[in-house]
C-alpha cells in the first residue's frame, strides 16, 4: 500500500471550530512560526524532543525558514504535511498540526498536534483535539491512523518496531 492514492488531493484550507483555521505551512510562514514556535520551545521540546530533536534551543530563524521550505516541498510532493493554525488574518499562529507516514508498524498515517503554551487548556485547544481526528476521517484515506501522544504515548511510539 502507498502513503496516499495517486489522485489524491490534500485540503488547501480547514476552518476549526472556534474560528481558527488549518492551511499548508510555508516558508512566507517563517516570520510569525518562529517566535510562535521558540515561545513554547520548552513545552515543545517535551512533547517532541525525543523523537524528532525538535525545536532545539539553538534553533536560529534561517534555520527555522529552511524546515518550513523543506515542509512545503513534502507538502508539494505528498510526501508528509505539516498544517499552520492561524487566525483569520493569518497574523497569529496558534500551533501546527502534522500528518505523516508512518514511522513505526501498525498504522498507516502518524498525526500529531500542538498548540501555543497560552492556549493550553483552552477552548482552542479543547476543539482542536476534538476536530484534528474527525477531519482525519472524513478527508484523509487512511484506515489506521495513529495519534501520536493520544493514542499512544510518544514514549510507548518509541518503543514500536520500525515500518517494515
Amino acid at each position: 500500500m502507498t502513503w496516499l492514492p495517486a489522485d489524491f488531493v490534500h485540503p488547501l484550507r480547514v476552518d476549526v471550530p472556534g474560528g481558527p483555521h488549518l492551511r499548508p505551512i510555508t516558508g512566507a510562514d517563517a516570520a510569525i512560526d518562529y517566535p510562535t514556535v521558540m515561545g513554547s520551545r520548552e513545552r515543545l521540546w517535551s512533547v517532541f524532543g525525543a523523537a524528532w530533536g525538535w525545536p532545539a534551543a539553538t534553533i536560529t530563524y534561517e534555520a527555522n525558514l529552511a524546515d518550513l521550505e523543506r515542509h512545503a516541498a513534502e507538502i508539494a510532493a505528498h510526501e508528509s504535511f505539516n498544517y499552520v493554525l492561524l487566525d483569520e488574518a493569518e497574523t497569529t499562529e496558534y500551533g501546527c498540526v502534522y500528518i505523516d507516514p508512518p514511522e513505526k508498524a501498525g498504522a498507516d498515517a502518524e498525526i500529531s498536534w500542538w498548540v501555543v503554551d497560552d492556549r493550553v487548556g483552552t477552548p482552542l485547544e479543547r476543539d482542536l483535539d476534538a476536530f484534528v481526528p474527525r477531519w482525519i476521517a472524513e478527508a484523509w484515506p487512511f484506515e489506521r491512523p495513529r495519534y501520536l501522544g493520544r493514542d499512544l504515548s510518544w514514549k510507548e511510539w518509541l518503543a514500536l518496531p520500525d515500518q517494515s
